[in-house]
């Protein structure tokens, strides 16, 4: 670790940033330090909840302010002052040092409002639900979400191909298409995952599943609405 000050990598190593001998140094510093092992504990449950954001609020965070250039700041979003308090609690544990990495990634985190813990992370409820059923068995349920920035899909599978990578397609009604989002096939033939398309809800047309090869394996039409 050079001359880093083995304190400031903490966060580095909770997010698992650190080389292996890098990280193996840490730990031999963790096994001295009470402070720093006090702080890991206070943190650790950071990680896990930075896996919960779904990809399509990640997307959001990028959504430019309107009439800024590129690479302006996303539109903030309001921190419920629980939120703030729960925060305070955990500066208070950590106090100094927290390290630009960590730092970086809890500011994500808040601005998603889930440093305060699970009670404060509620499903949106969709806009619209639909499901189909083939003759083979295959279910698929997607529920649709409208965003400022597009639409968020809810999708639910069951006994789909237990091998191979599975997409889902959003076609709009002018003829374009957009990949949700994709994820290799499970051993039990389930699935349940989070996609994001930047088409307006009111624009989808047809939603598809397809396997690797591009063949549609579930066909959902959307009514106009």
């Amino acid at each position: 670790m050079n001359e880093t000050n083995p304190h400031q990598l903490l966060g580095v190593y909770l997010l698992g940033g650190l080389e292996p001998d890098d990280a193996a140094t840490f730990e031999r510093h963790l096994a001295v330090c009470a402070d720093c092992r006090r702080e890991l504990d206070d943190l650790a449950v950071l990680p896990a909840l930075l896996d919960a954001v779904p990809a399509a609020d990640a997307v959001a965070l990028t959504v430019a302010v309107p009439g800024r250039g590129p690479g302006s700041a996303a539109v903030p979003v309001e921190v419920p002052r629980r939120l703030l308090d729960e925060l305070a609690v955990r500066r208070r544990h950590a106090r100094h040092r927290w390290v630009a990495a960590l730092g970086g990634a809890a500011a994500a985190a808040l601005a998603l409002g889930v440093l305060a813990g699970p009670l404060l992370i509620q499903p949106a409820k969709p806009d619209a639900s639909y499901s189909v059923q083939s003759g083979g068995g295959l279910q698929l349920r997607v529920g649709l979400v409208h965003k400022t920035w597009g639409t968020e899909l809810a999708v639910e599978g069951a006994s789909l191909p237990v091998e191979g990578t599975m997409s889902l397609w959003v076609k709009d009604r002018d003829g374009g298409e957009d990949r949700a989002c994709a994820w290799t096939a499970t051993p039990s033939g389930k699935v349940r995952i989070t996609g994001a398309t930047p088409v307006q809800l009111a624009s989808i047309a047809s939603i598809e599943m397809r396997n690797s090869e591009q063949q549609t394996l579930a066909l959902i039409s959307v009514p106009q609405g």
